[in-house]
């Protein structure tokens, strides 16, 4: 349920004098509820968003990738420009290839800005427009709406999902009572008690449509990790394509009870789950430091521990370099060239090896290095040591689970990399020989000036030896220090594809065939 310190939280600030871009499109929360000019209780009107289409009628399909299909059901009885304005840019493919630029948990998903940043984007007659608003279409999870900039009349592309959260006859009763002319109606609190939603929003934004299929697709996706202005890291949430088709009488699954869904960040994280008997491990050794020992997740990430074990199994990774070490960062390698041009996948090229929710950049995870996106893994890793964090420091980084907030602020680790890559193993032995490899004297290009050579990577079975996860397991440690995070700026040839794995949480600045993470 939302609470006051959320209600507290801006969606997306409203531009001050002190902020130099151009004005954008956002949802915004006060903490006094509603910036409605219709501040009266409204009419006891029906709320139609859970109104079924019928066959034949015009819906939208929005294929938003690595998620899955959302359908939506559109008003234009209600929102008549608003419904034309969205049909008429998704014929134009204006979405295809956008993102969802802004996520909010338990709140919406945001998108629609060709720029990325919530300062773009016009209506398909061009500038703005004003959609307006209707009493019978109302902020119930999956609604669809139009992001504004102060009022209705600024609406444009940007569109929001709204997933919001449970609401009560408490929380009602606190909106109205945190804002005396604020109220709802008798219909409007029935409906949000049913379907959940944000209720102080309406009034102020145009509402123009209802997901009909694919409400898990967007609570999926509102679960991405994000930094501190709300942006999702990594590859973020891309819309593939948005397309207009017609109604076909296939089921309607208007609520999250509709849908086996289990939401992916209350997962604990995994990365700690001990070995059984005999389960495959990785044993790695490092020439002139001894043994790190890997266990794998084959249920999270099936794909990139196959492809990991058959390298290896090849003697794909024997005689190859740490090619890239950053101290409080990560150690790099797999790369038969040794630059990080180099490497494939067991299959030739690349592969997608996903990314999991329970699977984070602890300290000791082992993942794939990538250019981009999960979908271009090959066979370059890196095991990361990162940095132990405070809560407050975290909370400037990433939002993260709690479970995931434990971890960082314990043990450590590059929380920044979280929904970018692919997590597909953990330490469970020999972490103290990767902090101390990460100390070696490096070039300016963080290649070690004296080579760390991989003699070998064999494939063994878990023989019951004890787990030392942490950098406390080792006598004579000392556990990860606290330390700022330092830009580091990519150099590559437009001729070479360099997969890297960058310590900066900033946009990318190399080249574009350079393989970054941010």
């Amino acid at each position: 349920m939302f609470g006051k310190k959320f209600l507290a939280v801006a969606l997306c600030a409203l531009m001050t004098a002190s902020v130099s871009v151009g004005c954008g499109k956002d949802v915004e929360i006060s903490d006094s509820g509603s910036s409605a000019s219709e501040t009266t209780a409204p009419a006891e009107v029906d709320i139609m968003n859970f109104t079924a289409p019928e066959i034949g009628d015009t819906i939208i399909e929005m294929n938003i990738r690595d998620y899955g299909t959302v359908k939506f059901r559109l008003f234009p009885e209600y929102a008549e420009k608003g419904c034309e304005n969205f049909i008429e840019l998704a014929k134009k493919g204006y979405y295809d290839g956008l993102t969802f630029h802004r996520v909010i948990k338990d709140f919406m998903i945001q998108g629609g800005d060709p720029l990325g940043n919530g300062t773009g984007g016009e209506s398909f007659w061009g500038g703005e427009f004003d959609g307006g608003t209707d009493p019978h279409l109302c902020h119930v999870t999956g609604a669809l709406a139009y992001a504004n900039s102060g009022g209705t009349e600024t609406d444009g592309s940007q569109f929001y999902i709204v997933t919001g959260s449970e609401v009560t006859d408490d929380l009602f009763d606190y909106y109205e009572s945190a804002q005396s002319d604020l109220k709802f109606s008798d219909k409007q609190k029935e409906i949000y008690k049913q379907a959940g939603g944000v209720p102080f929003l309406d009034g102020n934004y145009t509402v123009f449509g209802q997901v009909i299929s694919g409400l898990d697709v967007v609570f999926k996706a509102q679960c991405v990790p994000t930094d501190a202005n709300d942006k999702p890291l990594g590859d973020g949430v891309v819309i593939d394509s948005v397309k207009v088709t017609e109604y076909n009488d296939e089921p309607l699954l208007w609520y999250l009870k509709d849908y086996d869904f289990d939401d992916p960040t209350a997962a604990d994280v995994a990365n700690f789950t001990a070995p059984e008997q005999g389960e495959t491990v990785v044993n790695m050794k490092i020439k002139d430091y001894g043994n790190v020992k890997f266990k794998l997740f084959p249920e999270y990430a099936p794909e990139g521990v196959e492809n990991f074990i058959t390298h290896a199994k090849e003697g794909y990774y024997d005689g190859l370099t740490f090619h890239r070490i950053i101290n409080e960062f990560m150690i790099q390698g797999g790369d038969p060239s040794g630059d990080g041009t180099g490497g494939e996948s067991i299959w030739g090229g690349k592969f997608d090896g996903g990314k999991y929710f329970n699977l984070i950049h602890a300290a000791g995870a082992l993942a794939y290095a990538n250019s981009g996106g999960t979908n271009t893994d090959g066979s370059q890793f890196y095991i990361v040591t990162g940095q132990v964090f405070s809560a407050d420091e975290l909370a400037q980084q990433v939002m993260c689970t709690d479970s995931a907030a434990e971890v960082y602020t314990t043990y450590g680790g590059a929380p920044w990399l979280d929904g970018g890559y692919t997590v597909f193993g953990q330490v469970y032995d020999g972490l103290d020989i990767v902090f101390k490899i990460q100390q070696v004297e490096t070039d300016d290009t963080d290649k070690p000036k004296e080579d760390v050579i991989i003699e070998s990577v064999t494939v063994e079975e878990y023989d019951g030896s004890p787990l030392r996860w942490y950098m406390s397991d080792y006598d004579g440690s000392e556990e990860t220090t606290d330390a700022e995070e330092t830009s580091e700026t990519e150099e590559t040839s437009e001729e070479e594809t360099t997969e890297t794995v960058t310590e900066a949480d900033a946009e990318d600045t190399t080249a574009e065939t350079s393989e970054s993470a941010e």
